[in-house]
């Protein structure tokens, strides 16, 4: 079922995003992904504003088929804590805060893939909003546990 007046890929869930759940700690958004769930994570205005402005590749002007956002999940090949994942993944659009945006956790469908490579998702469901002091204890986590910053040449 759709939410009346939301676009096709936008599925039902919370009208007023105040109204999704809020993750308080780094422990609680690392076991979502333990769960079996895809989750993703977005930063934007939230899901309501997401389902009347889709995804847009900012440098070609297109329309992307569905809604851009990073798999919290870590790859096969990361043999470190997930959560060394999950506050990695939570730090790299922080610049994004400065915009006005937040960031949320959400599941849905891969139905291709953005610019960057992010999956674009369709039938979105919105699952909950990271709280600032989330954002702060993955930014300490990650600045702590990996080599935050460092130069890849």
């Amino acid at each position: 079922m759709r939410v009346p007046g939301h676009p096709p890929g936008m599925a039902e869930g919370p009208d007023d995003p105040f109204e999704l759940p809020t993750l308080e700690r780094l422990d609680e958004l690392t076991h979502l992904i333990d769960g079996g769930l895809s989750v993703y994570l977005r930063y934007s205005p939230g899901p309501v504003a997401d389902a009347s402005h889709p995804s847009t590749d900012h440098e070609s002007g297109l329309v992307m088929p569905g809604l851009s956002a990073n798999p919290l999940a870590p790859p096969g090949w990361w043999s470190l804590p997930a959560a060394d994942w999950v506050a990695r993944r939570v730090c790299q659009y922080l610049r994004e805060l400065a915009e006005g945006a937040r960031p949320w956790v959400l599941t849905g469908r891969v139905i291709d893939f953005g610019p960057d490579n992010e999956p674009l998702l369709d039938d979105v469901r919105p699952i909950a909003w990271l709280s600032g002091s989330l954002v702060r204890e993955a930014h300490q986590h990650y600045q702590e546990r990996l080599e935050a910053g460092r130069a890849t040449h």
